[in-house]
Order: C-alpha cells, then structure tokens, then sequence
C-alpha cells in the first residue's frame, strides 16, 4: 500500500525530536545488587509511566552502588522534549539518589523523502 502525496507531504514537513539523557546514578545507602535492582526496577517504571520515556540500564552492571541509565523522550517538538529531560532529572534528584554525571541532549529526527 502506497501513501497518497498528500500524506507524504505532510509526514515529510513533520519535525521530530528525540531527548537523550545520560546519567551516572551513585546509590550511598545500596549494600547489594538487590537494593540496586529494586531501586532501578522501581525509577525506570515510574518514569516510563509516568512519562512515556524509554529507560536502559548500560552500564556498571557489576557495582551496587553505581549505575548508568539512558533516558530517551520522543517528542514533536524541541521544547517539549527539553523540558521532558528537565523533569526526568528532577525525578530522580526528588528520589534522593545522587546524580553524578548528566549528560543531555536533543536530536531532531531527519527529514527523509518518501
């Protein structure tokens, strides 16, 4: 099935932005993986519902105190999907976990010919 050129003229005039946040999370109190993993279960989730952000764990698998989430917002424009890595970053600041290193940033998406 193939799009009328009217629908590929309007998909390709739409803007698409994509926010990455990259955060290094040091967990004080954490005494095991265990603490860790319920921890992270418990961020991702909320911020994945609460959100509708995508969140992975890449890095620092091995350490109960550490951890590396990426954090990824799709949005149709750039100050939404800005404000969308300020209020993730709020989030886990409002849990009480230590944020030590924060890297974001805001990509649009392509535009590609149909």
């Amino acid at each position: 099935m193939s799009l009328s050129s009217t629908r590929r003229k309007k998909l390709s005039q739409a803007d698409g932005y994509v926010g990455i946040l990259a955060v290094d999370i040091h967990f004080p109190e954490n005494g095991s993986l265990k603490d860790k993993r319920q921890h992270l279960r418990s961020l991702k989730a909320r911020l994945s519902r609460q959100m509708g952000a995508s969140v992975a764990e890449i890095g620092f698998h091995d350490l109960w105190q550490r951890s590396r989430l990426v954090i990824s917002y799709c949005s149709p424009s750039f100050p939404e999907a800005s404000r969308a890595l300020a209020e993730a970053e709020r989030l886990i600041e409002s849990r009480g976990l230590e944020l030590v290193d924060i890297r974001r940033e805001t990509v649009k998406v392509p535009e590609e010919e149909y």
